[in-house]
């Protein structure tokens, strides 16, 4: 290890979520040794990565990013972005990748820029599956060539390493598609030498931004000290503080265990982990272990294509109505199929669209699982959801779903006029197409490069 001490600035949860100007002022007095920030997420559902979109605005990611590049580019320092454009695929990298262009152009920057890609050939993944190097991770069930065929991207979440061959590299700025959070931050402590169980834990804290302190807000920045037997983490805004609670407690975010933490290449153990108040706002870290795995393994992500989606948005307050909700939208679910196939004449199944009733106020966030699934409540919110292969069939139906959902008749009922207040005007509103996400997989590749393109730009 050639250094007994590196820091870590972390801006951000996500580029585009924003951040405290002074806070990184703060933060680059205090010399970091790379700059570096998570630019995505799954959190936001498939629709991203499906149609290679971003989920923050161009003008936010825009103004993040030129700060991070000039911070860097002042300091003489790396600036790491992983995830770039939200998903990660190649289309969402090459968004980013054009406002990183934008940036240099009007700045009249110079840099050696690493481009790391993660999106991953069909041919590839169906090479793998034949070799018998993929399994699922539990929830999806075992991969098939036609879940692969069917798959509008597909991305692998690189580990620590790519980003370290960047370095390697000269790279002053690495850009990647997908990757885990974690291995963003992980790179430049495991490059140095320094302990990888610190590295990971650090990298953990640092890839939310300073979701760690005390109040928690993932748009403001974060400090990390790695040193050879413990680490230091500290907000950089004076208004938050981490303490050992809050430092520990986020190992369990995102995490079905605290103590064992999944990665690239192996898991980080949590369960000798110590956590000290060294000051008010500052916790060091200590005894976290990282245990590699016999076999190197990498996440596939992938979404495909449902259909077409369109919403209706209403509620109601009738508490006759309240009281027999089930039975009455069972009841209006069974009329909307007559009216389909009195319109198409058989011609569309129930099979071949999805109708959804999600009623806010009862059971709509945990359904069965609510604890409170039997109190009656005052009022009543649903969306009337409709997912068909065509953008044409999904308003239709859609339209004679809010239809009925409107008028139909039900024991007790007094409100003739209508059963429902309906929030906005157009009442029903296409959401354009809708993904799924339809790989959870582990693949094993021959080493950790090979399913990461890599290009270094002298711009």
């Amino acid at each position: 290890m050639s250094k007994q001490e590196i820091k870590i600035l972390s801006a951000t949860g996500i580029v585009g979520y924003g951040f405290s100007e002074d806070s990184l002022r703060r933060g680059m007095e205090r010399k970091p040794d790379v700059l570096a920030s998570d630019a995505g997420s799954t959190d936001p559902g498939p629709f991203y990565l499906g149609s290679g979109t971003a989920f923050v605005s161009r003008e936010a990611c825009k103004r993040d990013a030129s700060l991070l590049i000039k911070a860097a580019r002042s300091a003489g320092i790396p600036l790491i972005i992983g995830t770039a454009g939200g998903a990660g695929g190649d289309a969402n990298l090459q968004w980013f990748l054009d406002i990183v262009m934008e940036i240099v152009r009007e700045n009249d920057l110079h840099m050696k820029l690493a481009v790391i890609h993660s999106e991953q050939d069909k041919s590839y993944v169906h090479g793998k599956l034949k070799d018998g190097k993929i399994k699922s991770m539990g929830a999806l069930p075992e991969l098939t060539d036609e879940e692969i065929d069917a798959a509008e991207h597909i991305v692998g979440l690189m580990g620590a390493e790519p980003f370290i061959a960047a370095l390697d590299q000269g790279a002053d700025i690495v850009i990647t598609g997908r990757s885990s959070d974690t291995s963003i931050f992980a790179s430049m402590p495991i490059r140095e030498g320094f302990d990888p169980g610190l590295a990971w834990h650090a990298a953990k804290l640092l890839e939310c931004g300073a979701m760690s302190a005390e109040p928690a807000n993932a748009g403001d920045c974060i400090l990390v000290t790695m040193r050879p037997d413990h680490f230091l983490v500290e907000p950089l805004n004076p208004a938050q503080r981490h303490t050992t609670v809050s430092t520990a407690a986020h190992a369990l975010y995102e995490n079905a265990s605290p103590y064992h933490l999944y990665e690239a290449g192996g898991m980080l153990d949590l369960s000798h982990a110590e956590y000290e108040q060294v000051d008010e706002r500052t916790v060091r870290v200590s005894g976290s272990k990282f245990i590699p795995d016999a076999t190197y393994r990498i996440k596939l992500e992938a979404a495909s294509k449902m259909g077409y989606r369109t919403i209706s948005i209403m509620g109601t307050r009738d508490p006759i109505l309240i009281d027999q909700i089930d039975d009455y939208l069972a009841n209006v679910r069974n009329t909307i199929q007559m009216r389909v196939d009195d319109a198409f004449k058989g011609q569309v199944k129930q099979s071949d669209y999805r109708l959804g009733f999600h009623v806010y106020g009862k059971n709509a966030i945990m359904g069965e699982w609510d604890p409170n699934k039997d109190t009656t409540p005052n009022e009543l919110g649903i969306v009337i959801d409709v997912v068909a292969p065509t953008p044409e069939l999904s308003q239709v139906i859609l339209a004679f779903s809010r239809t009925f959902t409107l008028h139909h008749d039900f024991p007790g009922r007094k409100c003739i006029a209508g059963n429902m207040a309906v929030a906005f005007s157009p009442s029903d509103i296409p959401m354009g197409p809708v993904y799924r996400f339809s790989m959870e997989h582990l693949v094993e590749p021959n080493n950790p490069y090979e399913m990461f393109r890599a290009e270094v730009l002298d711009i």
